[in-house]
């Protein structure tokens, strides 16, 4: 994986996981982080998952941009946390499956970046 790959993260797809799918590397992570720099990695109970929070002006914003980041996690078949307050949305990508991350959250995360940035 080279990082001009990473440079159209957004515009790749899910590929369907299977439970013993191989998580990520640690050299793969710090590789695809650099295609979506504002997100950071957490641990939450022995899991390492993908989290971000977007900042809006009201509920309603926030709102919209959960139900939009709902599609596209309906299209490519691979679900996130998502945690909708007033002013702001939290989003966590990880891949149930392998209980980890995969290639495929680091892919819905830059998807979710375009989101927010269009």
């Amino acid at each position: 994986m080279n990082s001009s790959n990473n440079a159209s993260l957004h515009e790749h797809h899910c590929d369907a996981c299977r439970s013993d799918a191989a998580p990520i590397t640690e050299f793969e992570a710090k590789e695809l982080m650099t295609s979506i720099p504002l997100w950071g990695i957490s641990n939450v109970t022995g899991v390492d998952q993908l989290v971000r929070t977007y900042t809006f002006k009201n509920f309603v914003e926030a709102l919209k941009f959960t139900n939009r980041v709902g599609d596209i996690a309906e299209k490519e078949n691979h679900h996130p946390e998502i945690r909708t307050e007033w002013g702001k949305v939290t989003v966590l990508w990880w891949t149930h499956k392998i209980s980890g991350l995969h290639k495929n959250d680091f892919v819905m995360a830059a998807q979710t970046d375009q989101l927010f940035e269009n």
